[in-house]
């Protein structure tokens, strides 16, 4: 069935496709809904990770928190590993967004016990 009428207006869908489409849409929403849950998970694994590698640097006599060279290799690994469709510069914002939440976890660590300084 063609998208356009005769006249080139967009054809309406059918009551049946209206409902197909509808049963997808909550579908595709379900997933989307599964996924954030995923994620929330893994964005704080990562930052327990990022605690770790916090006390790890105390313990080590680094009293740094940012790295900026440790930055720009994770962000390399991330813009090479994306694949779209987020485009890199979207999908390299919302990683150093990532990465300043995980160093404000190291530092709010740091602030918190009595030896930091």
């Amino acid at each position: 069935m063609s998208d356009a009428t005769t006249d080139g207006r967009p054809r309406r869908p059918t009551p049946a496709e209206r409902e197909v489409a509808a049963a997808e849409l909550s579908r595709v929403r379900d997933e989307i809904d599964a996924l954030d849950r995923e994620l929330v998970e893994l964005l704080n694994r990562r930052a327990a990770l990022g605690r770790q590698a916090g006390r790890a640097k105390a313990l080590a006599g680094r009293r740094a928190v940012h790295d900026p060279e440790r930055e720009r290799e994770v962000l390399l690994r991330v813009a090479m590993a994306n694949g779209g469709p987020l485009s890199q510069a979207d999908m390299l914002s919302i990683y150093r967004r990532i990465v300043a939440a995980t160093r404000g976890v190291e530092h709010r660590d740091r602030d918190r016990r009595p030896d930091a300084g």
